[in-house]
């Protein structure tokens, strides 16, 4: 097996978590991980093999919000690999993230907390700006540059004697509300996370219609909440702190709230071990972990419209084509 793995900047989370994962469950697999910079990919490696010293471990630098980083990182594992069986897409951003604590509160009096404490819904807000490639940052690099990628890896992906996957992370707060066609990289709006993590599932959901005819499968899983460099962020680290025992408790309560990264990896790892073929395209596959630290996987539909997303992926071609325009000396 040959794997690629898109891991965040920094060497922890799901990403990592879900590499040391793999290996425990097949120790053949070459794995090849991609961060944004060769240092990151390198101490990221190293963990690896720390606890998996014979492992098959290679590197690639690749900044997903970078159109032209993604054209050369692409070239190169085509130079690299005669094939790609499993492409995990798990880089994704979320800056500046706001919480309203005022919506929070109504919540609670109206007996909704929960619900918004597991999907973040009506909560949390992002501010989002320009890349330097002119496009929004989160759709960019959350949602655009993994396309991008799979695009430019297409040779490696389709056509082989055995299926090869595309397995997303997307999120429980992907939600049609806070995505629109007509702002479909969310210029207008503060829900750019929620926004592009919709634009995943419909992108998964189209994928398959026109590549599984090809031997390319994709799926889509939610880690559920884990404590990871994105989720510090969102409120100050004293204050995690504090709420980490109230958080073990509502784990009795909302199964998604995985905590660790190795739980979170759950349905990563769950779909390793899956026939694709079997699989609905219109579920989406959360990790869960019981009050007791059982770890378990929950198929849900999605809550895609197919017209929706045949639609977005047009779209993304378009912005494909532009891009190949203008980065045409990057293509072989």
């Amino acid at each position: 097996w040959a794997g690629l793995s898109l891991t965040p900047s920094r060497c922890s989370g799901v990403g990592l978590a879900l590499c040391q994962r793999l290996l425990e469950e097949d120790g053949r697999i070459h794995l090849c991980i991609a961060c944004r910079n060769e240092q990151k990919s390198e101490a990221t490696r190293d963990l690896i093999l720390a606890t998996h010293p014979t492992a098959q471990v290679s590197t690639v630098e690749v900044d997903l919000g970078n159109l032209a980083s993604i054209l050369r990182a692409a070239r190169e594992l085509r130079c690299r690999f005669q094939r790609l069986d499993f492409v995990y897409l798990n880089a994704g951003i979320m800056p500046n993230p706001q919480v309203n604590f005022k919506a929070l509160w109504h919540g609670l009096l109206t007996g909704k907390v929960l619900h918004m404490l597991t999907t973040a819904e009506g909560i949390m807000t992002q501010t989002d700006r320009l890349n330097g490639d002119g496009l929004q940052e989160v759709f960019a690099t959350n949602l655009f540059g993994h396309f991008m990628l799979v695009r430019q890896l297409q040779s490696l992906l389709c056509g082989n004697e055995k299926p090869s996957r595309l397995i997303w992370t997307s999120s429980s707060n992907a939600r049609e509300s806070a995505f629109s066609l007509s702002d479909y990289q969310h210029a207008k709006g503060q829900e750019s996370y929620s926004s592009s993590k919709y634009a995943t599932d419909l992108t998964s959901v189209v994928l398959n219609r026109k590549f599984n005819g090809q031997g390319l499968y994709s799926s889509v899983v939610c880690p559920g909440l884990v404590m990871s460099n994105m989720t510090y962020r969102i409120l100050p680290i004293f204050l995690w702190k504090l709420l980490m025992p109230l958080m073990w408790l509502i784990r009795f309560f909302a199964k998604t709230y995985t905590l660790t990264p190795y739980n979170g990896a759950e349905a990563h790892v769950w779909l390793f071990k899956q026939k694709p073929e079997y699989l609905d395209s219109l579920v989406k596959y959360h990790s869960c972990t019981s009050g007791l630290g059982r770890c378990y996987v929950e198929p849900r539909k999605m809550d895609v419209d197919e017209d929706t997303a045949e639609k977005l992926y047009q779209k993304l071609l378009e912005l494909e084509e532009q891009t190949l325009e203008k980065y045409h000396d990057l293509l072989d």
